[in-house]
């Protein structure tokens, strides 16, 4: 079983940032960076559940819903990781994701 504490960590960071951000941030593009980042983790998920198959966009829900959509896709891609290397990689990516969020 692979450890996604740190996974979950980041998120769950950045999450409660977006959550505490002022709408006029939010709206400066940092809901518009975690909308992507979601995006991002949710094509991840889809790929390895479903190798080879087309993976769905994670519809535009509002600037916020963005927080929630992260932890949505970050949860579904914790389930699916299959190593500490896979785990590290979305860490980094959320991590990324946050700083060009300016949260």
């Amino acid at each position: 079983m692979v450890d996604t504490t740190p996974l979950t960590r980041a998120v769950d960071h950045f999450a409660d940032r977006l959550r505490a951000a002022p709408q006029s941030r939010l709206q400066r593009g940092a809901a518009g960076e975690a909308l992507a980042v979601a995006r991002e983790l949710s094509r991840r998920a889809q790929l390895l559940e479903e190798p080879g198959a087309e993976p769905r966009e994670m519809p535009d829900a509002g600037m916020f819903a963005a927080a929630d959509q992260l932890l949505v896709a970050a949860h579904d891609l914790a389930v699916v990781l299959r190593s500490d290397d896979e785990v590290a990689e979305a860490v980094r990516v959320v991590e990324e994701a946050r700083q060009r969020a300016g949260v």
